[in-house]
């Protein structure tokens, strides 16, 4: 049976929540009744502390089933929307919070382990003790106490109820079981020697100040990628890879911040078409669906990273721009640039993509009957083209209604001329054969 207490601290919960999209006379009534409650005492701020809790996490269950995750709750509140402001740090930490809080609630096996790794990722735990919830906990730690996380609360609720629905892209929380997280291990597979190579060359790329260089490693590590993509389409391919549970395409969402956030959705396009699969650009939420199968998914991922961090070098380092009246032209000079170096570096590494199947076409080609290692050279292309329909398809099944924009829109001509100098300086034909990962 519920206090009084009780009951009064779930009405003004109730009210202060209704009020959120009411005018600002309103809501700030609302707020200011419910924070002065929970200062009451120890049992008023535990009941407040209770009800809120429980709205945050209900919601939080519904934003689950609607296809949000952590990671993403946490780039949109960091952003912020066309229509809401991004949240400020106390409500970044009630934020976290409630996610490590709700999460915690599950049985154990039952989420998958990638939804862990993302509040780790945001810095998100479990600090307060089990006696108490976590708006409660984070009061006490605060000078400001409820005058501080109240509004907080609130202003966390405002967001989750903006927010629209998306694709849904793996298990539920609660609803993994040991088949789901056999798939998800299987699916995150990956040769570690291979990876350990591939971050040793970006990270020589990253590093370097010369561009040739830069792309000399890129290309290596793309290559060593996309043979380790081929490697893991033919042993499908000749059923040596396959079961019962045996994974498709999957989908995982990229980041694309600002500024300049057009260029680095079509760099992070085509490093995806580089690798055979496909992307579903969400500008307002900011980030991007990628589409493809594991080890496809996990070089764009890998890529896509060092090469922000390449062009952005290499956007830095050609200064900024005026023009002929000493306005600056900075901003347009750096959008063409990464636009040009974005469509540039696309055709080196489908230049790298194209060559390594075709390596693998001769080498499968050269192997003996005696061998049967699996489909031959004229196989290789079908193979790799059925992956590619199967990503097709998954995208048109997971985005029905997809509508295509143009992105490549230039302003500066010297921009766009300089990020395709800084993305084509080296030739990739001096590259020598990497020996088999």
């Amino acid at each position: 049976m519920m206090t009084a207490t009780q009951e009064r601290a779930r009405e003004l919960t109730a009210r202060a929540i209704m009020a959120i999209g009411a005018d600002p006379g309103t809501r700030a009534a609302a707020q200011s009744a419910l924070v002065e409650y929970a200062a009451r005492g120890p049992e008023a701020a535990r009941a407040v502390g209770r009800s809120l809790t429980a709205a945050l996490h209900q919601r939080l269950g519904e934003l689950w089933q609607a296809g949000w995750e952590p990671a993403d709750l946490h780039r949109v509140a960091t952003r912020g929307l066309p229509w809401l402001r991004r949240l400020l740090a106390p409500e970044l930490e009630v934020l976290g919070d409630a996610m490590a809080a709700e999460l915690g609630g599950y049985a154990p096996g039952t989420v998958e382990p990638r939804w862990q790794a993302q509040l780790a990722d945001v810095g998100a735990r479990t600090w307060w003790p089990g006696s108490s919830d976590h708006l409660t906990a984070r009061a006490h730690s605060t000078e400001s106490g409820w005058q501080q996380v109240g509004p907080a609360a609130l202003q966390v609720l405002e967001l989750f109820g903006r927010l629209p629905e998306l694709q849904v892209l793996g298990a539920l929380p609660g609803r993994a079981d040991a088949a789901s997280r056999a798939a998800t291990q299987r699916a995150g597979q990956v040769d570690q020697r291979m990876l350990r190579r591939v971050r040793a060359l970006l990270a020589k790329a990253e590093s370097t100040p010369y561009p040739a260089e830069a792309e000399t490693f890129t290309a290596a590590a793309q290559a060593m990628m996309a043979r380790h993509s081929i490697d893991a389409a033919m042993l499908d391919a000749a059923g040596k890879d396959r079961d019962p549970g045996r994974s498709g395409p999957a989908a995982i969402r990229v980041g694309t911040d600002r500024p300049y956030e057009s260029p680095k959705a079509l760099l992070l396009d085509q490093v995806a078409r580089a690798n055979r699969c496909r992307t579903v650009w969400s500008k307002e939420l900011g980030f991007a669906t990628v589409l493809g199968f594991s080890p496809d998914l996990r070089a764009v991922e890998t890529l896509f990273t060092s090469l922000l961090v390449q062009s952005t070098a290499a956007m830095g380092r050609e200064g900024s721009r005026k023009t002929a009246w000493g306005r600056s032209r900075t901003r347009s000079f750096r959008h063409s640039f990464l636009m040009s170096y974005a469509i540039r570096i696309g055709e080196r590494l489908n230049e790298v993509t194209r060559a390594e199947e075709d390596r693998a076409g001769e080498t499968a080609t050269g192997s003996t009957a005696e061998e049967d290692a699996g489909p031959t050279g004229a196989e290789v292309v079908p193979v790799l083209a059925a992956r590619a329909a199967e990503v097709d398809a998954a995208t048109t099944a997971m985005f029905p209604h997809l509508v295509q924009h143009r992105t490549t829109r230039v302003g500066d001509a010297e921009g766009w001329h300089r990020g395709r100098a800084a993305a084509d300086e080296a030739s990739l034909t001096a590259l020598e054969p990497l020996p088999a990962s």
